[in-house]
């Protein structure tokens, strides 16, 4: 049984930085396309970025691109999201998610079997 633990959610100023952990336990970390989700208040849960198995090749959704990265550890089975210049509208509940989607499905929520038990992040005005 794969379980992911997700941690490192808090609440900061906007402009400030956080980094979420994904601990993954019970599968082949090594196999799993790793990816971050979250989801606002009275919102849908949405993609924000992933990092491919093969290679590491990462894809974030626009709205984050050039202020988060995601990187893997293989040798700890965990997966980082590095949240810079943090914004009001980050404010949500993040959620690591592994799963073996093609490249065209990479920010498919449906897509991917496991799921942490998210990390609330607030960013205050």
């Amino acid at each position: 049984q794969v379980q992911l633990v997700d941690t490192g959610g808090g609440l900061v100023q906007a402009g400030n930085s956080l980094r979420l952990s994904c601990a993954v336990s019970g599968g082949s970390f090594s196999t799993y396309t790793m990816a971050w989700f979250r989801q606002a208040p009275g919102k849908e849960r949405e993609f924000v970025a992933a990092i491919r198995a093969s290679g590491g090749t990462t894809h974030y959704a626009d709205s984050v691109k050039g202020r988060f990265s995601i990187s893997r550890d293989k040798a700890n089975s965990a997966v980082y999201l590095q949240m810079n210049m943090l914004k009001p509208e980050d404010t949500a509940v993040y959620y690591c998610a592994a799963g073996r989607p093609i490249l065209s499905a990479i920010a498919t929520e449906s897509i991917y079997y496991y799921w942490g038990q998210g990390t609330q992040v607030t960013v205050s005005s």
